[in-house]
């Protein structure tokens, strides 16, 4: 069942959970985190994010996906995650995707604005939903994605709540996507979560609040969020990896190894952890 982001983060207000919103940049991890979900019972967003473009271009992955969503049991959005341009977001409306993500956090406030305003704009009369991106969220040295340096501890880094209760109402996105303190990639040291930056800024904005580098954190960590009012989580960087070292593990212990076995065997390592991570999301 396709349904916008707006409609799925409405649920998962209502249910007091986060969806979780995984970017598949192969079709083994579509289906993998498809039929995760399926067999959970439990919406998820599929997402493909612009940077993966030299992995699997939007145009071939973007219709199978759309037609995955379409054809599952359970609510899934088909999200375009990080887009910085404009044609890109354009043309993944244009397949069907049913929200999108407009990255435009490197830009001073006023330009971020601007920027955010022109795509929604264009998709409220698509009935497409937005997400957009108030703070810095910086990458980690592993697993591609932004890092976290909180070197100078300073509050530039951060989203700022009374700034993002500005954003939101200037640009009335669906989602805003948030930076308290996590990552992209594999962290690298113990992240340092502002639990009561966020839910200063879920009160403020009274929209749901999009966690980036979902990926990682201990258990406790997730309920907390979550109750502070983050309702849709990026994850990618673990299953990905999780993929990777069950196919290390199979070609190391074969003697006979084809292709087609190491995506069936990756696919099924990224299930279960696209299943954990669902159960932890959810609960």
């Amino acid at each position: 069942m396709l349904v916008t982001l707006k409609e799925n983060l409405e649920m998962a207000e209502k249910g007091n959970y986060a969806v979780g919103a995984f970017n598949v940049p192969t079709l083994e991890a579509a289906r993998a985190a498809l039929e995760a979900a399926e067999e959970l019972k439990s919406p998820i967003i599929l997402a493909h994010a612009e940077v993966h473009n030299e992995l699997m271009p939007l145009e071939f992955i973007g219709p199978i996906l759309v037609e995955l969503a379409k054809k599952a049991s359970v609510p899934i959005t088909v999200h375009l995650d990080h887009g910085s341009q404009f044609d890109l977001i354009k043309q993944a409306i244009d397949i069907g995707f049913t929200s999108v993500m407009i990255d435009a956090s490197h830009l001073p406030f006023e330009a971020n604005v601007r920027e955010v305003k022109k795509v929604v704009e264009y998709t409220r009369k698509r009935n497409v939903s937005v997400e957009a991106e108030l703070g810095v969220m910086t990458d980690s040295t592993i697993g591609g994605g932004e890092s976290y340096d909180d070197s100078d501890k300073g509050d530039g880094i951060y989203t700022d709540p009374e700034t993002a209760k500005v954003f939101v109402a200037e640009t009335d996105i669906d989602a805003l996507a948030a930076a308290f303190g996590t990552v992209h990639g594999i962290y690298l040291e113990e992240p340092k979560l502002d639990f009561h930056r966020l839910q200063q800024i879920y009160q403020g904005t009274g929209k749901p609040v999009v966690m980036h580098g979902g990926s990682g954190l201990k258990e406790e960590d997730y309920t907390q969020v979550i109750n502070a009012g983050v309702r849709k989580i990026n994850y990618y960087s673990y299953a990905a990896k999780a993929g990777a070292e069950a196919v290390k593990h199979y070609v190391n212990h074969k003697e006979h190894i084809f292709y087609h076995d190491i995506t069936a065997v990756a696919k099924k390592a990224m299930k279960q952890n696209y299943q954990r991570a669902i159960e932890i999301f959810m609960n």
